[in-house]
C-alpha cells in the first residue's frame, strides 16, 4: 500500500499542494500519492486515520490551523508559540497513533520574503487574523520586523481597515495580505486598504497564489510598490513539511 499524504481544508479548490507534491513524487520516483481531504466540519478529522490508515504526514489548511489542535498529541515548539498548525506527523507507538503538530508557513514565509526586505522594512500590517496571519507574525518578529494587525472587526492589539490613517501607511512600509481575499474563484476582491497612499518604498506580500497577480498586488503595483504572490512560500512550506515528515 503506498504512502499516503493529504491537504486537510476547506474548500479545496483553490489548492495546488496535491500538483506540487505529485510532481515531487514523480521525480523522486516514489508511489505516494496526495490527497485533499475536503472536510466541511473538522469533526470528520480523527476518522481520515481510519479509513487510510496509510497516513504518513498532512497538510493543514483554512480554516482548521487552529481547530485542528485539540486532537493533536503535542506541538512543537514554533507551532505552539504562533498557536496554529499546517503540518501534522503521525506517529505509531506502543500506546497507539499519536498526531504531532508543526507549523512550516513561517518557513516557507520567511524565505520567501528576507530577499525582499529593505531597510526602511521596519514595520508591517499583517491583514487579517486568522491561523496563518500568526505564522506571519511570529516570522516577522523573528526577522525584526514590528507588525500591527489589521482586521475587520476591532479587538486587542489590533486596529482595523477604516483607521488606517496616512501616517500608519507611512510608518508599515510592508503589507502582507494573510485573508483569502481575491482568491481564486472571487479574484475581484481585495482587502479595503487605501492604496493610493502607498509608494514605491511599499512592499505588498500576498499568500494568496491563485491567481497570479491578485488585485490586491495590481492595485500596489499601480502606486509603485513592489508585489510577491505566496506561491514561493507555498514550495518553501511544503519542502519544509517534506523535512518534517521524513524527519
Amino acid at each position: 500500500m503506498p504512502a499516503i499524504y493529504g491537504l486537510v481544508g476547506h474548500p479545496l479548490g483553490h489548492s495546488f499542494s496535491a500538483a506540487y507534491f505529485a510532481d515531487k513524487f514523480r521525480r523522486t520516483g516514489s508511489d505516494a500519492v496526495y490527497l485533499n481531504f475536503d472536510l466541511d466540519d473538522i469533526a470528520q478529522f480523527p476518522a481520515l486515520f481510519e479509513l487510510h490508515p496509510s497516513i504518513c504526514g498532512l497538510n493543514v489548511t483554512i480554516p482548521y490551523k487552529q481547530a485542528v489542535i485539540p486532537y493533536l498529541a503535542s506541538l512543537s515548539a514554533d507551532a505552539a508559540a504562533i498557536g496554529a498548525v499546517n503540518v501534522i506527523k503521525p506517529v505509531h507507538t506502543e500506546r497507539g497513533l499519536r498526531l504531532l503538530g508543526h507549523n512550516s508557513d513561517h518557513i516557507g514565509f520567511s524565505r520567501s520574503l528576507r530577499p525582499l526586505l529593505k531597510p526602511w522594512h521596519k514595520a508591517a500590517l499583517v491583514l487579517g487574523t486568522g491561523g496563518a496571519s500568526l505564522a506571519v507574525h511570529h516570522a516577522l518578529h523573528h526577522l525584526g520586523v514590528a507588525t500591527l494587525a489589521v482586521s475587520r472587526t476591532p479587538g486587542q492589539g489590533r486596529t482595523t481597515y477604516d483607521t488606517l490613517t496616512p501616517e500608519i501607511i507611512a510608518a508599515h512600509t510592508l503589507v502582507v495580505n494573510t485573508t483569502p481575499l481575491g482568491m481564486f474563484p472571487k479574484v475581484d476582491a481585495c482587502p479595503d486598504i487605501p492604496y493610493a497612499q502607498l509608494t514605491p518604498r511599499h512592499l505588498l506580500y500576498d499568500l494568496v497564489y491563485n491567481p497570479e497577480e491578485t488585485l490586491f498586488m495590481r492595485r500596489g503595483r499601480e502606486h509603485g510598490a513592489t508585489v510577491k504572490n505566496g506561491l514561493e512560500m507555498l514550495h518553501g512550506q511544503a519542502e519544509a513539511a517534506w523535512e518534517i515528515w521524513q524527519g
